[in-house]
């Protein structure tokens, strides 16, 4: 039909880029942590590395609609999944980074 638009992805792929972008700004969010606390005296209650975590959810948004993504079809479970996937791979490598004594 000519009324018709064409989505630029698919509902499968669009999942897949929402949940890839999340994941690798989770780690990205671990390792700038690491960065901003590397010089204080006990990095892991320093509150910047939370600054950075949540620097990291916010700028997806912005990503995502670059991208092609509709973000204002986003409901309420769609903003907490990027939260959560973000911060579950931001908790899991900052851990690893703070455990092993990595300062990058």
């Amino acid at each position: 039909m000519a009324t018709d638009t064409a989505d630029r992805f698919s509902p499968h792929m669009r999942g897949v880029t929402v949940t890839a972008l999340a994941s690798v700004m989770g780690i990205l969010a671990a390792v700038g942590s690491s960065v901003v606390t590397a010089s204080a005296a006990t990095p892991a209650t320093n509150p910047q590395g939370v600054f950075v975590l949540a620097g990291a959810i916010l700028v997806q948004f912005p990503i995502l609609r670059a991208v092609g993504i509709d973000v204002s079809d986003f409901s309420t479970k769609d903003y907490l999944y990027v939260a959560f996937m973000t911060f579950s791979l931001w908790f899991v490598c900052w851990g690893i980074l703070l455990s092993t004594g990595t300062s990058l």
